[in-house]
């Protein structure tokens, strides 16, 4: 099977990568080169793949009208892992484990915002059910500038009973949710070996996901809105956690104008 991965961030991390089979870069005939084409180019060159240059409008048609910036890589399915093979990254480093579970979330934006984040901030590994939720797709790819391509992303059957595994592993599993049970996020030690599970707009964590868990956090919020979107409100408690393991590291946010 393969797969077309556009836009030049997203093409750009799996040349880098280097974890999945590329088969042909394609480029649009007049495509205007940038910092990020250069090393798209250079990096293709040097692996000897080829390269073609088409009228736009054929990739275009070919990519069904997204905003592919003039360049798509034919390549192999995105390289899911194991759960197993999270649980080793995490046991390998010196800092207690940092997974993220994402609870049946099906927005394709959502799940990139907040696997951009994860990566941002080095988690072990991500851990999404196989049903019911969104897969890693090109647009996936895409909308997380290439994050997934760095990051370790398992499906798993069933999240309540991977909650469970992790927890007899002695993983702490927290879980996102505006609920009155739930702490507020900054008055909670997430440094610890942690696996934090944010769940889907709307429902939120799933009856058996909310009973698993080891306990919930929440964000105050005093605005007229009930609730953040899933995403930010992962991205906010995930950037909390990891500024408590390295309270002095910072995050440089990209210009749009250097890519």
């Amino acid at each position: 099977m393969r797969e077309f991965i556009y836009g030049r961030n997203a093409v750009l991390e799996v040349l880098r990568a280097k974890r999945r089979v590329c088969k042909r870069l394609f480029l649009a005939a007049g495509v205007q080169e940038t910092k990020n084409l250069s090393e798209v180019l250079k990096i293709a060159e040097k692996a000897n793949l080829p390269i073609e240059r088409i009228d736009r409008r054929i990739l275009d048609k070919q990519l069904q009208g997204v905003n592919h910036q003039g360049i798509a890589l034919e390549t192999s399915q995105y390289p899911y892992v194991s759960l197993e093979e999270c649980w080793e990254k995490a046991q390998g480093r010196a800092e207690p484990a940092f997974l993220l579970l994402l609870d049946h979330i099906q927005d394709p934006q959502n799940v990139a915002t907040l696997l951009r984040t994860a990566e941002v901030v080095g988690v072990d590994g991500v851990i999404l059910p196989r049903q019911r939720a969104a897969e890693i797709t090109p647009a996936v790819v895409n909308a997380s500038s290439g994050a997934t391509e760095h990051l370790q992303i398992a499906q798993v059957a069933n999240i309540a009973q991977t909650i469970q595994t992790l927890q007899e592993a002695g993983i702490w599993v927290v879980g996102v949710e505006d609920d009155a049970r739930a702490k507020p996020f900054d008055e909670v030690d997430l440094n610890l070996p942690l696996a934090l599970v944010v769940g889907a707009e709307g429902p939120g964590l799933a009856r058996l996901t909310r009973e698993r868990v080891d306990f919930l956090v929440r964000l105050p919020m005093q605005g007229q809105l009930a609730s953040l979107n899933a995403a930010v409100a992962g991205s906010i408690i995930l950037y909390t956690a990891w500024r408590q393991r390295k309270p002095l590291q910072t995050v440089i946010i990209s210009n749009p104008s250097q890519l």
